[in-house]
């Protein structure tokens, strides 16, 4: 028969524990990615040269990366020998969890936030078991093994530097999420665990020191603004800032001589302007990277980023999800950056907007070509019962002309307890923020709420992209 994914944990790990009476590993994982095909390059083994339908991404052991895509960060053996210990077979097998046969979902089975429904061994904060992965198949090399450097020789993990090492990143402006390919996302998703666990551990690591971020916003920003400072701040560097109220732009500065001007202090830009394509408009006079945090209507693509991290992590993945965007579809930039990278996974998109605030069919006409199915709606009560993932967004005053128009449209949509009856059990609601109706407060206290927890997994990934 075909073995279960329940199958395969209670074979290896539930029932030996219990056979053996093992004492619980605290932090010590392994994420599998079910959905990222793999060929095994080993030269023996019934599995040989053969194709796989997953592959090991991380094992973590007692908090630390001992691998990673195909990397081994260990110094050697780290088990012990059971062999002679003394046990009742007997009894113990007595003990042993029988599956219950059918099939289970992945997100039932490993939605970090909600728990898992059987007993594996789970880290003390959330993380993707199987997290998305790129497209395609992927060929296992024999594993490298990195040696470990104590802590005079670095402060660097092995695993970061590796990331680090091989990074596409490096030097490149990011005016775009369809820049990115899912191999970079890949890589960029897994250092962004990296950073998350240093933080958790130590609240920094010193990769940046002696290096200078200028931030320069010309729109007002509270998350975008103070994340990507924080996150400098957390890899050692430092943070010059700047908007339009208070430099010379008030006396008539031009886009191109204030970025001129900021490559002379800084390492890179980080640009917010109201105007689409002003960040590649700044691309051209800069001689640091640009990090695009919002061109008006246009793109934002580190929120992209963040929010497709966030639901990696919440629901462990991002393929065979039924996501619904709502609200103000036309103007809002994060909900176009994040459908340019929907289309590298296999999702159903709906689509929810009053008729003047509809998806542009510039961004529709992507999703048809990359052959992601969506549908559009006027009424959430029709897609609200079958949506993984509810993305609100808020309706944008400053993008009307018209204030009646905005003042008959901003409260077309508004989350409430009421509303979230009729939702799935696992499932998120995000928000960009800030919010203004469309989010009652109650809402806040339901487990399913994650646009606060949205907000630091925003850190994380923006620490990535700093240091890569």
């Amino acid at each position: 028969g075909r073995l279960t994914i329940e199958d395969i944990v209670a074979k290896l790990y539930t029932n030996p524990r219990k056979i053996f009476t093992l004492p619980e590993q605290k932090d010590s994982y392994v994420e599998i990615e079910t959905d990222r095909a793999s060929v095994l390059s080993s030269q023996s083994g019934p599995f040989a040269g053969k194709a796989l339908s997953g592959t090991v991404h991380r094992v973590v052991l007692h908090g630390e990366t001992a691998y990673l895509d195909g990397a081994w960060y260990t110094t050697g053996s780290e088990g012990q020998d059971l062999s002679g210990l003394t046990q009742v077979i007997t009894k113990a097998i007595e003990k042993i969890i029988v599956p219950t046969p059918g099939p289970i979902t992945q997100t039932s089975l490993y939605s970090p936030r909600l728990g898992p429904s059987v007993d594996i061994p789970v880290p003390s904060t959330p993380s993707a078991r199987h997290g998305d992965a790129r497209r395609g198949s992927t060929q296992i090399e024999p594993t490298t093994v990195v040696p470990i450097q104590t802590a005079k020789e670095s402060s660097i993990p092995s695993s970061v530097a590796r990331l680090l090492n091989n990074s596409p990143f490096s030097h490149r402006h990011i005016l775009s999420s369809r820049q990115f390919d899912r191999n970079e996302l890949h890589m960029l998703f897994g250092l962004a665990h990296e950073m998350r666990t240093q933080v958790e551990r130590n609240g920094s690591i010193d990769l940046l020191h002696g290096k200078v971020m200028c931030s320069m916003f010309y729109e007002p920003s509270t998350r975008t603004s103070c994340s990507f400072a924080a996150a400098m701040c957390r890899l050692g560097g430092t943070v010059v800032s700047a908007d339009g109220s208070s430099s010379s732009v008030v006396k008539g500065e031009t886009l191109a001589d204030t970025i001129r001007t900021l490559g002379c202090y800084g390492d890179l830009i980080v640009l917010r302007h109201p105007d689409p394509g002003s960040a590649a408009t700044a691309a051209k006079f800069s001689k640091v990277p640009i990090i695009n945090a919002g061109d008006g209507i246009g793109e934002h693509p580190t929120q992209a980023f963040l929010d497709v991290y966030t639901i990696r992590e919440e629901l462990g993945t991002v393929n065979g999800l039924t996501i619904t965007l709502v609200g103000d579809l036309k103007n809002g930039r994060t909900v176009h950056s994040l459908v340019k990278l929907l289309v590298y996974y296999h999702v159903t998109l709906n689509f929810v907007s009053p008729p003047s605030l509809r998806m542009p069919d510039e961004v529709k006409i992507e999703l048809t070509k990359a052959g992601i199915s969506f549908n559009e709606y006027s009424d959430l009560n029709e897609v609200i019962a079958e949506s993984d993932v509810v993305y609100v967004t808020r309706v944008q005053k400053e993008r009307f002309s018209d204030l009646a128009e905005y003042e008959r449209v901003k409260s077309a949509y508004v989350i409430n307890n009421k509303l979230m009856r009729k939702a799935k059990t696992q499932m998120i609601v995000m928000h960009p923020l800030p919010r203004v109706t469309e989010i009652e407060p109650e809402v806040d206290f339901d487990q399913r709420a994650a646009y606060f927890r949205q907000m630091r997994y925003g850190l994380y990934v923006r620490m990535a992209l700093l240091a890569l």
